[in-house]
């Protein structure tokens, strides 16, 4: 039994940056949402920050998702199932965002590069949110530190910056920074960066970056607009780095949900609330995986999600009463 397409058939001349479904996250959840909303032929659009900036992303080894013989890498496994959704329809940004309005019709999702309207919207951020800053960080928020390179770079025409991070996000940041910086400092707190060899080829071979492997952030400094960072390198000792400006891409292990600026309620640990469908108290948004903090973090588990939402997602766009089960 296959999608039933009577109910709202695809606009077959959408407006540009408007679509049925757009899914924020491209890990195992959002990605799995996005291989089923694209084969029931929902205009699908992904905005994701890069293979390695979630979880899924940055595992080493998988050897125990179901039909994958492993070992496989976490970036290889999201990468062939984004291949997968990409065969059926869906699209995927490499972006960031920044914001959205939920309660409008359509719903608004602002990235660093665009704003797009979708009809439902899927969260699918996951868990690798920071709680504590580095010192200096809060105070010159606005002043110098940034968490978005296509939003600020532009403000550092001819000057020099730091983008601290070791993957994807970071190193893609890094090099839409030298469009404009004269000099990019990528100071990663690892050996070696966790990013694509390809990304990452091409982040060292910029003559415009310099890399500083194994190097920590102890400190930004300045008075009213940073001025530089305090680093320190494994095994070595601190220094003062100057810098107009730095983008900060760490991780934690909280759900990300900064950029839904309140409009959904969370639990104590900042979780989202879902129902049975994993939609969220606003009609036509959706929660899954690691946003829920309801379940084993496994990527099976969030795949699952993903497709609960989905398959609900076309049941609200369709306005069905009941969801409809996608067997072939």
């Amino acid at each position: 039994m296959s999608f039933d397409l009577q109910f709202g058939l695809p606009d077959l001349n959408p407006e540009p940056n408007t679509y049925d479904v757009i899914i924020i996250g491209g890990g195992p959840a959002g990605t799995s949402a996005a291989i089923y909303t694209a084969r029931a032929d929902l205009r699908t659009l992904v905005i994701d920050k890069g293979l390695t900036a979630g979880a899924l992303g940055i595992t080493g080894k998988i050897s125990n998702y179901p039909g994958i013989p492993g070992p496989i890498s976490g970036a290889e496994l999201v990468r062939t199932m984004r291949q997968q959704a990409e065969s059926f329809g869906a699209t995927f940004l490499a972006d960031k965002v920044i914001g959205v309005d939920l309660h409008s019709t359509p719903k608004m999702v602002m990235a660093g590069t665009n704003t797009f309207y979708g009809k439902v919207v899927i969260l699918a951020t996951g868990s690798m949110g920071r709680t504590n800053t580095i010192p200096g960080e809060s105070e010159l928020l606005g002043r110098g530190v940034s968490y978005c390179a296509t939003c600020d770079g532009a403000f550092f025409r001819n000057k020099t910056v730091a983008v601290i991070g070791n993957n994807d996000e970071a190193l893609e940041e890094a090099l839409f920074l030298t469009r404009f910086a004269d000099k990019v400092y990528l100071i990663a707190p690892t050996p070696s960066l966790k990013a694509s060899e390809s990304l990452a080829s091409e982040v060292a071979g910029h003559p415009r970056i310099e890399i500083r492997l194994a190097t920590s952030l102890r400190e930004i400094v300045g008075n009213g607009q940073v001025e530089g960072l305090r680093i320190r390198p494994r095994g070595g000792d601190e220094s003062f780095l100057p810098v107009s400006g730095v983008f900060v891409y760490l991780q934690g292990g909280q759900p990300i949900v900064d950029y839904l600026m309140g409009q959904l309620q969370t639990s104590p640990e900042g979780c989202l609330l879902v129902d049975h469908e994993r939609q969220t108290s606003i009609p036509g948004v959706f929660a899954v995986g690691d946003l829920l903090c309801s379940h084993v973090k496994q990527a099976v588990i969030a795949a699952s999600d993903g497709v609960i939402a989905a398959i609900a997602a076309e049941k609200h766009i369709r306005e069905r009463k009941a969801l409809v089960v996608d067997w072939n």
